[in-house]
């Protein structure tokens, strides 16, 4: 594990990043838009060479999780719970770092050895895998979708997000717009899937890319709005992974980088739901915690229909708690001969956390009440002419007001700030949303005709045999596809 300051000096390169509405960022180490969340990536990595977390974060042998290639389900628990401790940390709002990384990077070795294209290809993906677990290189992972306007293009063989532009001994030279992907202004290489639309001989080609690399440009959206007081945007005033675009302008790409898979992104994201549903997770209990706090500060731990909405609080955390774990103790195969979490288990956890999401989010506004809309700020505490009245207003039941108004500032920046709608809407879209995970789960459930044969053997005389084996063949619900009118000119 490298050094925090080795990860911020090597992001120094040269990359050239545009955040919208700030312009051009010439250093993103140092930029205000970009330097606190580059500043809790090298708290990631240093946090690895902490004693006081050695037991959660490293193997006995020293090994940090992040980068455990998991043979059995004792390196799925360890990885489990390293994800869970990190996301903690910052209510889930960091979801991509150098161990999701090495996640993509395994994935990248499954697709490849499970597409088939020959041995020299599988190899190829694991020296890549080697140099990701060697070197803590971070890789973030973008499907490969095209933007909008090229979607919108009239003739639909120019609707791919990149083209090769030609092939030389060194590698492909590749030309295109890449549709949004996490962290890529902190990140050092982006995976580029194969919606990208390039093939090779026949097959559906992905890569990476450097973020460094000539002719990279990377595009940040917009900041999420916060206040630039850490008082009183305690999360979003350092949790911002700025997602963004890419854009590529005849930009090479070696060959040891170009890999060769199914058009599916599904093998390649084996591993990365698992880290989602911790994410998520932590969210979930980062929240029962928050809401916890709220009822004691807020005088309220002894009404009954405030610890009846911790209740629910409290399921939604323990079904993902559930669902982790059977994830990780009911393991899968891989073709690669490491274990993955049990699809099933994965499935079935994000799908219940997408529909108890706004219910949790609207309990954390509820508890506190009113309080939430007008708690104060430090500077309004510390103002003369304020100072006595709010103390009145906030202090009592052994909180002072500046302790009580912390709290409820950041019960709002977790759940009505512009962090959170970032979240929000990021979620909807992220490894493809509600109709992605479901169709997952359809197809990875397996006990379709055991179940309907067994509740047929309930009566007194013969029926069919049931086959359902059609709904997990069925393939995965096609992505909206935008095409412009049959009439449009322009």
């Amino acid at each position: 594990m490298r050094s925090g300051a080795d990860y911020r000096e090597a992001l120094r390169d040269g990359r050239v990043v545009y955040v919208m509405g700030e312009g051009r960022v010439d250093d993103v180490t140092t930029h205000p838009a970009t330097r606190a969340m580059v500043d809790e990536y090298v708290a990631w990595h240093d946090r690895h060479r902490d004693p006081a977390w050695a037991e959660r974060l490293l193997r006995p042998d020293g090994t940090p999780w992040a980068f455990v290639r998991p043979q059995g389900k004792d390196d799925l628990a360890g990885m489990g719970r390293s994800y869970a401790e990190t996301c903690f940390l910052s209510a889930g709002n960091i979801t991509h770092d150098p161990g999701y990384g090495h996640l993509i990077a395994m994935g990248i070795l499954n697709a490849v050895a499970e597409h088939g294209a020959g041995p020299e290809h599988t190899e190829r993906a694991r020296a890549y895998l080697d140099l990701i677990d060697r070197t803590g290189r971070f890789l973030t992972f973008s499907a490969g979708s095209a933007p909008i306007g090229y979607r919108l293009r009239p003739d639909p063989a120019e609707r791919a997000a990149a083209k090769i532009e030609r092939q030389t001994d060194k590698g492909i030279v590749v030309s295109g717009r890449i549709g949004m992907h996490t962290s890529p202004c902190y990140a050092e290489d982006i995976y580029v899937g194969s919606l990208c639309g390039l093939q090779l001989d026949g097959h559906a080609v992905s890569f990476v890319v450097e973020a460094a690399a000539k002719g990279v440009t990377t595009l940040c959206r917009k900041l999420a709005p916060r206040d630039p007081s850490r008082f009183m945007a305690p999360l979003s005033n350092r949790f911002d992974e700025l997602d963004g675009t890419l854009w590529l302008d005849e930009v090479l790409i070696p060959w040891e980088r170009v890999f060769l898979v199914d058009a599916s992104p599904e093998p390649v994201a084996r591993w990365l739901m698992w880290h989602h549903l911790y994410g998520w997770g932590a969210r979930a209990e980062f929240s029962l915690g928050l809401g916890l706090a709220l009822a004691d500060a807020m005088g309220l731990k002894g009404n009954d229909a405030t610890v009846e909405y911790l209740v629910d609080l409290m399921a939604a955390v323990q079904t993902i708690r559930a669902c982790q774990t059977a994830g990780v103790r009911d393991p899968e195969n891989t073709a690669i001969g490491y274990v993955a979490p049990n699809q099933r288990h994965v499935m079935a956890g994000g799908i219940a956390l997408f529909k108890a999401r706004q219910q949790i989010a609207e309990i954390l506004r509820i508890v506190p009440g009113s309080s939430l809309v007008v708690a104060p700020g430090d500077t309004d505490l510390a103002d003369d002419g304020l100072a006595a009245g709010l103390a009145e207003a906030f202090a009592g039941g052994g909180y002072s007001a500046k302790q009580r108004a912390a709290l409820l500032q950041l019960a709002w920046d977790h759940v009505s700030s512009g962090l959170d709608g970032r979240e929000s809407a990021f979620e909807l879209h992220a490894s493809g949303g509600m109709p992605a995970w479901r169709g997952r789960l359809r197809q990875s459930f397996q006990d379709y005709n055991e179940l309907a044969n067994a509740v047929l053997q309930q009566l007194a005389f013969e029926m069919p045999r049931i086959d359902l084996g059609g709904i997990p063949a069925r393939a995965m619900a096609p992505r909206r596809v935008n095409a412009p009118p049959a009439d449009d000119k322009r």
